[in-house]
């Protein structure tokens, strides 16, 4: 890509959109477009249409997404898949009647089969059932890929899949019924110590509700409390975290280097061709409560409410494609959750 190509972030504002817009502003990338949710709905199929008939991009790093957590995910099912595909769909053909000359489609390591052996491999997609709280945000990323695989070997067009596994950093979102594990379990411990510390005054505002008895009522539905903090499940199920700046370093450095060629089979069926984005390395959520306990400072209790679902319990990926490419994550575990809660802090 040249510096002053024009590169559209569909999705800058989130988790992993933010951190594109930075990477690539600080790679020295000077024709960056962007549209706010109000200013360009991506549900709407006329307005995408008129953005790129008007815009004309280069290049398209799709990280637009409707995403949340175990709960939210099971939720609203209905929800995330029409979100979803209608905004794949749109940006995906949009680009391909505009005439980009590359583009990335982020979509999410839940789409691999709930029993996939470990760590899973991009072969592993579609040999197995997904997991059920999930399925229906799964379905519709595995559709993104399917798409931009067919309009490759259709209409030639040189469309990228890659798959992150769990993402965490700045701009992450932190509320207590939608967000995914690590920003919640921050927030938890933080106003569980702040609670501990007697900071009333502290836990009503990071709540945003008018007094201390309503902070109260809220934090026992999430079990949190002066001495002890309630996480779903067996604490058993391991994960991997991925930093989301080395997320967003990732795929730059696949948006300059790689192209569709570089990933198509030499022989056989068309297929897998996404591109796993992780560290190879994975966590309990245990282990995981206890280093965010560590760094946050909170001295009490950590219980395991069994009676929640775990999810799947083993969830890491090979990236073995990827560093065969030439990248590798930067930022260790420990010291991106310190990074985040710092951030966290000066962000209340």
């Amino acid at each position: 890509m040249k510096k002053d190509a024009k590169i559209y972030i569909a999705g800058h504002r989130g988790l992993v959109g933010s951190a594109i817009k930075q990477d690539l502003e600080k790679k020295g990338y000077t024709n960056l477009i962007y549209k706010t949710h109000k200013e360009l709905d991506l549900i709407n199929t006329q307005e995408v249409a008129t953005f790129f008939e008007t815009e004309q991009p280069e290049y398209v790093f799709l990280a637009a997404a409707k995403v949340g957590g175990i709960i939210a995910n099971n939720t609203y099912r209905a929800d995330f898949i029409h979100a979803n595909l209608m905004i794949q769909n749109n940006v995906i053909h949009q680009s391909y009647k505009s005439g980009v000359k590359k583009l990335l489609f982020l979509g999410s390591t839940c789409i691999y089969p709930k029993e996939a052996p470990q760590p899973m491999k991009e072969n592993s997609l579609l040999t197995g059932p997904l997991e059920y709280t999930n399925e229906p945000y799964a379905i519709a990323k595995i559709a993104g890929i399917k798409m931009c695989e067919s309009y490759n070997l259709q209409y030639g067009t040189n469309f990228l899949s890659v798959m992150p596994t769990n993402l965490y950093g700045y701009n992450d979102n932190f509320d207590l019924e939608k967000s995914h594990v690590l920003p919640a379990l921050i927030r938890k411990m933080h106003l569980a110590k702040l609670l501990s510390e007697g900071k009333k005054e502290e836990v009503v505002k990071d709540l945003n509700v008018s007094a201390f008895a309503k902070a109260q009522e809220t934090l026992k539905q999430y079990g949190v409390s002066d001495t002890s903090v309630e996480i779903w499940g067996t604490g058993a199920p391991r994960r991997e975290f991925l930093w989301s700046q080395d997320m967003a370093n990732a795929c730059v450095f696949i948006m300059e280097n790689t192209n569709f060629s570089d990933v198509k089979p030499s022989h056989g069926d068309v297929k897998n061709t996404h591109i796993n984005i992780g560290t190879g390395e994975d966590i309990s959520i245990k282990e995981l409560a206890e280093t965010i306990q560590k760094i946050v400072g909170f001295q009490g209790n950590l219980t395991f409410n069994t009676s929640k679902p775990d999810g799947t319990l083993r969830k890491l990926t090979d990236v073995s494609k990827l560093h065969a490419l030439g990248w590798k994550h930067k930022i260790q575990l420990e010291e991106g959750i310190e990074k985040l809660y710092a951030w966290y802090l000066e962000k209340q």
